[in-house]
């Protein structure tokens, strides 16, 4: 039997009630199926998660921290399938050794039409992981979650359009957007934030933006 520990039992319900901001609510039809994986574990630092580095020379989201995932296929049976699918594809993670608890309601990403499913894990069994499609992930990080809440590395990053949203700074890596506001509201619901200053704002970096923009 998987022994799925209390912290993360409670994260997970806790994330499931998180209140759906208006502007990431899926329309009632069309968008593209996609999911990502939240695989949690236990490292030498306690508690982690794990990302991916995307490849400066991808086609989107470029350079950009990010949970392991993608669009769901036709062959897939679901976001769930299709969040271990693209996790071991990007980062060589053993599906068998990966126990989900649940899935999170769709998040709609308007500037790419993705009607997004967050899939929560356990990393039961820990395998090794490095980036397995170098086309699509530069490199592989098990952060841990003290990392992430360390007022230190909390942060709210302002594009240039104005509008402004947490961001984390971690191994190296300048966490934002969609990945960074699910963090944000899942380690938040799950008890694990620590007080931040908020009001400590930062400009997107050029080296992001024109990422971003794809220039």
């Amino acid at each position: 039997m998987t022994q799925v520990p209390d912290w993360l039992d409670r994260l997970a319900v806790q994330a499931q009630r998180a209140r759906i901001p208006r502007y990431m609510r899926p329309p009632a039809r069309g968008g593209r199926d996609a999911a990502v994986l939240m695989l949690f574990g236990e490292g030498a630092l306690g508690p982690d998660v794990l990302l991916i580095q995307r490849s400066t020379r991808g086609r989107r989201h470029a350079g950009q921290p990010a949970f392991p995932g993608g669009g769901v296929d036709p062959d897939d049976a679901g976001p769930v399938e299709a969040a271990l699918r693209e996790a071991e594809e990007e980062t060589g993670v053993d599906p068998a050794g990966v126990h989900v608890l649940c899935t999170l309601p769709e998040l709609y990403l308007n500037h790419s039409d993705n009607r997004v499913t967050p899939v929560i894990a356990w990393w039961r069994e820990p395998s090794a992981v490095h980036a397995a499609s170098p086309d699509e992930v530069d490199s592989v990080e098990r952060v841990p979650i003290a990392e992430l809440v360390d007022p230190g590395n909390r942060i709210m990053l302002r594009h240039p359009s104005g509008m402004a949203g947490p961001a984390f700074k971690v191994r190296g890596m300048l966490v934002w957007g969609f990945t960074a506001m699910v963090l944000d509201s899942v380690l938040r619901e799950g008890e694990f934030e620590r007080p931040w200053d908020d009001s400590r704002v930062e400009d997107m970096p050029p080296a992001v933006i024109n990422l971003a923009s794809g220039r």
